[in-house]
């Protein structure tokens, strides 16, 4: 197995400490906190781990604060409901003696009922496009210092932009991104849980970044954080297999952004949807000539 996905694979096999209570490692992957696809994906095991027979159909979670990627987190769950066909969770990640992260989840006992999607975008197979960490390597001597390690972090997952954004000089452009991406090596399992739980990690990439696309910030004016994260699965999928990640933003204030991922598996059949807040706080000199004072680093 690709060495990436055994880390991504090792970092969601969290510690049982007691009942309810579970124990998760982090990674640096070039950001100053921990990645927020990661604390979700673990959240989401740790509810997991309180379920029988369920599949999570969604969760909504919020960012508290920053994560210490030197230090466990530890994920507490409430067995908040168990009906007859719903069974419903809440987990806290707590580092350092606080909260940095809650989710709600639900799950469901699979049934069968009426069903329509909307259909998947016309875009270029995977084949024909060019991977990120390519793309990534050719830049990276042009990046500033600090921005480096996030671009040269090998990422458990294969990302393929239909168009590739200019990050060394950006432009205004549309709110819409569409990108292919999987697990850069076969899933030993066929767990639908497990893929769920994949999916969440990797669906932290892409979003709050085309909220900013219409703006043509670059990494120095701008202070970013994801606020909140909503989800839901639609239908079984693997998280091996080409996925497309469709993604636009609505609106842009108050120093946030709104960030909507449709997730598509390559027969064209809708797997999930995503929903992000984040905040994009402007720092330093700001697009069209404004020069914006530095704000503290904090939410």
């Amino acid at each position: 197995m690709d060495q990436r996905l055994a880390d991504v694979l090792a970092v969601l096999e969290l510690e049982t400490l007691e009942v309810n209570l579970f124990r998760g490692e982090s990674r640096d992957i070039g950001s100053p906190q921990v990645f927020g696809g990661q604390v979700l994906g673990q959240a989401l095991v740790a509810a997991y781990r309180t379920v029988e027979g369920r599949v999570c159909h969604s969760l909504h979670a919020y960012f508290l604060r920053r994560g210490d990627f030197n230090a466990p987190i530890v994920y507490q769950v409430d067995r908040s409901r168990d009906g007859h066909g719903f069974s419903s969770r809440r987990v806290v990640a707590i580092q350092h003696g606080e909260q940095i992260f809650h989710m709600s989840c639900s799950f469901q006992v699979p049934e069968p009922g009426l069903e329509h999607q909307a259909p998947m975008p016309d875009v270029p197979p995977p084949e024909s496009l060019t991977n990120f960490e390519s793309y990534a390597e050719e830049i990276l001597a042009e990046l500033p210092e600090k921005v480096r390690p996030f671009f040269q972090h090998r990422r458990p997952f294969e990302l393929r932009p239909v168009t590739q954004r200019d990050y060394l000089n950006p432009k205004p452009e549309p709110p819409l991104r569409y990108v292919w991406l999987r697990a850069v090596d076969q899933v030993p399992s066929d767990e639908d849980r497990l893929h769920r739980c994949l999916l969440a990690y990797v669906s932290d990439y892409n979003l709050l970044e085309t909220a900013t696309l219409p703006h043509g910030c670059t990494f120095q004016q701008l202070q970013a954080a994801s606020i909140d994260h909503a989800m839901w699965f639609h239908r079984p999928f693997r998280a091996d297999e080409w996925l497309l990640y469709a993604v636009d933003s609505p609106s842009a204030s108050g120093a946030r952004g709104l960030a909507r991922g449709s997730l598509y598996a390559r027969d064209g059949r809708l797997v999930a949807s995503v929903a992000q807040e984040g905040l994009m706080r402007l720092r330093g000199p700001g697009p069209l000539g404004v020069t914006i004072e530095p704000v503290a680093p904090t939410r």
